[in-house]
């Protein structure tokens, strides 16, 4: 008999004060904008009608902060996942991508035409982050079989995420995902360890 299927709602911590200047967050544990705040409570509104099981977030405060009106809308408690931490970025942590093609033009290059296999020095592996990321949540989606979980976490790792259990090439995420809008909504269906793509950013306000 074939399980029930978990729907997970993935959705990106609201915006940070890093945003407005495209500076590389991964594991830098940096503040919300009073916009961020916002968004995060039109996050919880949307949570409200939901019908949620369950609220898991990064450790990250970003995250966590995020989580926290739909948190309140629902009653849920919020459960930290360490698997959804934000890949940490290296020497880019901090810097945006024109900063960076000044101290290491080749290096950035390199990343560009195929991040995962160059990442960016002294960061995260990009295969080995998507690797953790996917198994943290078919974790999620097995000790929730049948229910709705919203998970909220980070940009960059979801893109590698979605790419591992869509069968997409780990290399192609900047390409085939160009980036998540903060608080929105992708859903995915997860059923005996095999994820379905069934909606892709969706705006909460």
């Amino acid at each position: 008999m074939t399980p029930a299927p978990t729907t997970l709602f993935l959705t990106r911590h609201g915006e940070t004060v890093w945003h407005a200047d495209n500076r590389y967050t991964g594991v830098s544990d940096i503040e919300l904008t009073p916009h961020g705040y916002e968004q995060a409570e039109a996050l919880g509104a949307w949570a409200a009608g939901a019908a949620l099981d369950a609220i898991v977030t990064s450790p990250l405060s970003r995250a966590r902060r995020t989580a926290e009106p739909a948190v309140r809308a629902t009653g849920l408690d919020a459960v930290v996942e360490d698997g959804l931490t934000e890949i940490d970025f290296g020497i880019a942590e901090g810097q945006t991508l024109a900063e960076l093609e000044v101290s290491y033009p080749r290096e950035v290059a390199d990343f560009l035409n195929d991040p995962a296999a160059h990442p960016l020095p002294g960061g995260e592996d990009p295969k080995a982050a998507a690797v953790r990321g996917a198994a943290a949540l078919l974790r999620l989606a097995e000790a929730h079989q049948g229910r709705r979980v919203l998970v909220v976490a980070h940009n960059t790792l979801y893109r590698l995420v979605l790419c591992r259990l869509l069968s997409i090439p780990v290399g192609e995420y900047r390409r085939v995902f160009p980036g998540l809008r903060n608080c929105a909504i992708t859903e995915l269906r997860v059923t005996a360890g095999r994820a379905a793509l069934m909606a892709y950013n969706v705006p909460t306000a």
